[in-house]
């Protein structure tokens, strides 16, 4: 890691809900909204946005654990705010704190936790299963 990483950094993703977020299982919309799965992804995505810029050459991250709570909709054409903020780092771990956010307020929180490691350390586990 780059020794300008410290806690508290941040990062914010914007998205617009569109119906390909919507909460569908198979194949069907069950509620026309942003649904929790595009949630998780988005946490994801921030807090991945977030550690990148900290990585060196010869590291790369993996997303670990997400874990949220989906407090309110969001509908087709809202904006939702994503924002990460590193909560705690250590050689092999990255925490962050993920707010998201629509025109009403805070429709979730969650936390997402990446782990870091030398680069190439999931193409070689990769390597060793089979399809």
């Amino acid at each position: 890691m780059k020794d300008s990483i410290e806690t508290g950094i941040m990062q914010t993703l914007e998205v617009t809900v569109t119906e390909e977020m919507f909460a569908q299982f198979h194949g069907e919309v069950v509620h026309p909204v942003y649904s929790t799965a595009s949630m998780v992804y988005h946490m994801e995505c921030v807090s991945r946005d977030l550690l990148l810029p900290y990585l060196g050459t010869d590291e790369e991250s993996a997303g670990q654990a997400v874990s949220l709570t989906h407090s309110a909709p969001s509908p087709i054409g809202s904006k939702v705010v994503h924002e990460a903020k590193l909560v705690h780092l250590t050689p092999t771990h990255a925490t962050t704190e993920v707010i998201a956010r629509n025109a009403e307020g805070i429709i979730g929180k969650g936390e997402v936790v990446q782990a870091i490691m030398p680069k190439n350390t999931m193409k070689k586990r990769l390597a060793h299963q089979k399809a």
